[in-house]
């Protein structure tokens, strides 16, 4: 299907270069968040590395094999998502996050396949969201099914407005977020929402707010939110995460971590609008890096390397050139 609204290829390399440059500020910032305090960069550092390794080996598996790459990945984390010993539910875990990213995979997987063996592979989607619902993850199965239900209609929309409205829904999570931090949410936080959140949730998230408060520029370093929140009581490790990776970044290191967290998102859709694939491809990439990216701002999914890596295997599987594909070529 022909996009007249994808612009022409051409800036796929400072796209790239984009890329490896918001990266290497992640990378760099968190290390100047450190500095001079007992803070732990080392997270940071390997979510970054998580990103750009996924990202490179999507990037040569959609090449080589872009349905049997997709469909790969998305049953391997369908596997990991099932055999996670965090379960699947709630928002602790990385298992609702998986089962996104192995939806979003397969339905990839469909478009990319021809036509005759789509249904093949729409099955499987079904049946990741369908695992979703019988294992009471809530976040896991509405998710799942979004992706789903937005891959399923892909080739309909344009590629930018789609793009665009991905990006917005990104930000009003965000703002969301933050506003329910800053207790500035306009007549209170309705009671059922706020019983979902959990007090201790939202605890927290007032917690990363305060903190950050105290040094907007640079956090409060990086992995030290346990030491500082009262309203931790576990043991540090995954569980000791503010629950919301935008709070977390800010409590860690500033607003320029919001800012490049940010920026790595748009990065990543700005990928998907310069990419050659198909639209209905590029689409079901983006519909379930935003799915993502609401549920980070819900809970501790980036906090795990693969999630990130995931992350990043699917822009790559649904930006990468196949070989097949002249200099010119319009999917």
């Amino acid at each position: 299907m022909q996009d007249h609204g994808r612009p022409a290829d051409g800036c796929a390399n400072a796209s790239d270069i984009t890329g490896v440059l918001i990266l290497a500020g992640c990378a760099v910032w968190a290390l100047i968040a450190a500095m001079g305090r007992p803070a732990r960069p080392e997270g940071v550092l390997l979510a970054v590395l998580a990103v750009a390794a996924g990202y490179a080996c999507g990037r040569i598996a959609g090449s080589l094999l872009p349905v049997a790459g997709a469909a790969a990945a998305g049953l391997a984390g369908f596997g990991l998502a099932c055999t996670s010993p965090y379960g699947l539910t709630g928002h602790e875990g990385p298992g609702a996050a998986q089962l996104t990213l192995a939806t979003g995979a397969v339905c990839c997987a469909a478009w990319a396949a021809p036509r005759v063996l789509r249904p093949a592979l729409w099955l499987p989607a079904a049946a990741i969201t369908l695992t979703a619902v019988v294992s009471g993850s809530t976040v896991g199965w509405v998710a799942s099914g979004a992706v789903l239900v937005c891959s399923l209609i892909a080739a309909r929309p344009r590629r930018l407005p789609a793009l665009a409205a991905c990006a917005l829904i990104a930000a009003v999570a965000v703002g969301g977020t933050w506003a329910v931090a800053k207790g500035s949410v306009p007549g209170g936080l309705p009671s059922a929402l706020r019983a979902h959140l959990t007090e201790h949730r939202i605890r927290l998230w007032q917690d990363a707010a305060r903190i950050e408060g105290t040094d907007p520029l640079r956090g409060a370093g990086p992995d030290r939110f346990g030491e500082l929140s009262p309203a931790v009581a576990q043991p540090l490790g995954p569980e000791a995460k503010p629950h919301s990776a935008p709070l977390q970044q800010a409590a860690g290191q500033g607003l320029p971590g919001v800012a490049l967290l940010g920026a790595a998102f748009g990065w990543m859709l700005h990928a998907l609008w310069r990419s050659p694939r198909p639209t209905p491809v590029v689409l079901t990439a983006a519909a379930t890096l935003t799915a993502l990216a609401v549920e980070s701002c819900l809970g501790n999914a980036l906090s795990f390397s693969q999630i990130t890596a995931g992350a990043g295997l699917l822009a790559g599987l649904a930006t990468a050139r196949r070989l097949d594909d002249g200099p010119g070529a319009v999917p």
